[in-house]
């Protein structure tokens, strides 16, 4: 029946309830779940072991921020690091993140971004020679890196700062000058995130659409995951103002979020066609649900195959507000969409539907382990 060995075997007639059937998604560590908690306590907690968390050459000036996702750790990224330092040798210093793990990522996105901007500062301080920064970021950690980079950024100290967002050249919409923690902005990779939340229908897909399901998730979600399922399921509301992540796609008093992220020269949302039964297709993309391509699940490059179908960036395919159906869309989910595609995005639709760990492609995606290397290959950072 495919239950885990010495699992016992529910009773006819007891079903899941909501609350365990959210505890088990939402909460369930990735697939190295026996040496990820060991790996979180032992990593990186002093000098001695900052080589765990650290690779790259010691001249490499392109700094890499990895950054895990709900109750992961630094060695979620263990596999992925090694790749990206081998593709490209002495090139880039790639840091996997380690102040978010476990149970510290219920604490809300805004306080663990906040974690994240701090640690960021302190290996910029420490490696001197840093010229670039690019962020690659699973799940969750895409919005604790959206975060972290508004309050990283610093305006450029050019006379004529891009500050008119819906009025760039398709070239200028690209990179919006400033710097994040000093350094200048590269890329910023997003694999299975729920840009928009997790509250609107698919977003999470494990309940099936169901508006009773979702609707009693949204409500109870903060009892499982804190903090962060208030900000997932916008339901927080925090002296009046709207929610978190409807915030972050602006620039307000909490961070310059908008400026930070048109910065980087480069922004790519991975997101899973399928399979996927934590973050939604449209929500990890950043389409309305309506706007989802019609797709055949047939790979288009031999050496990518997982990667179904690639929509690159550019200001056409990114700024049709006025043509767009808005009927079918929440006002929030509304706001965000538009807020985030003021910036160009590359989307790379995955499918894991020929990999016999197909169930598991939230995890795939991430490139935890050998058979999805293909995936983050495809985005490794120009030189």
């Amino acid at each position: 029946l495919g239950l885990p060995p010495g699992r016992k075997q529910r009773p006819a007639g007891e079903r899941l309830d909501l609350g365990s059937r959210l505890r088990r998604a939402l909460s369930r560590p990735s697939p190295q779940s026996t040496e990820v908690e060991i790996e979180a306590e032992e990593e990186g907690r002093d000098a001695g072991n900052r080589v765990e968390v650290e690779a790259g050459g010691a001249d490499a000036d392109h700094l890499v921020v990895m950054v895990n996702g709900l109750y992961g750790s630094s060695a979620d990224w263990k596999f992925a690091a090694e790749q990206f330092v081998k593709r490209l040798p002495g090139k880039v210093y790639v840091h996997r993140s380690e102040c978010n793990h476990s149970k510290l990522t219920y604490d809300g996105v805004d306080i663990m971004g906040e974690r994240l901007a701090e640690e960021v500062h302190q290996v910029v301080q420490r490696k001197g020679n840093l010229r670039k920064i690019s962020i690659v970021a699973h799940s969750l950690g895409g919005l604790i890196s959206r975060y972290a980079i508004g309050r990283l950024y610093e305006e450029s100290t050019s006379e004529e700062p891009c500050l008119n967002m819906e009025k760039h050249s398709d070239e200028e919409n690209i990179s919006g000058g400033g710097k994040i923690a000093g350094l200048e902005p590269m890329n910023f990779i997003a694999s299975a995130t729920p840009h928009l939340g997790s509250r609107w229908n698919k977003q999470l897909p494990f309940l099936f659409g169901v508006p009773l399901l979702e609707q009693t998730a949204a409500e109870t979600a903060h009892l499982i995951v804190g903090r962060t399922g208030k900000h997932l399921f916008l339901s927080d509301r925090d002296d009046g103002k709207p929610p978190l992540l409807v915030r972050m796609v602006e620039d307000c008093d909490d961070g310059k979020f908008m400026s930070a992220l048109r910065s980087f020269k480069r922004r790519v949302a991975y997101a899973n066609i399928t399979y996927d039964h934590i973050v939604g297709w449209s929500t990890s993309s950043i389409r309305r649900q309506h706007e989802l391509p019609k797709l055949e699940l047939e790979a288009n490059n031999e050496k990518y195959p997982h990667v179904i179908h690639v929509d690159t960036a550019n200001s056409e395919g990114s700024q049709q507000e006025d043509s767009v159906d808005t009927s079918l869309t929440d006002s929030l989910e509304e706001e965000m969409i538009r807020g985030l595609t003021q910036v160009t995005w590359e989307r790379v639709d995955v499918c894991f539907h020929e990999s016999r760990l197909k169930y598991n492609a939230h995890y795939n995606i991430q490139v935890g382990f050998k058979p999805s290397t293909t995936v983050a290959i495809y985005s490794l950072l120009p030189s």
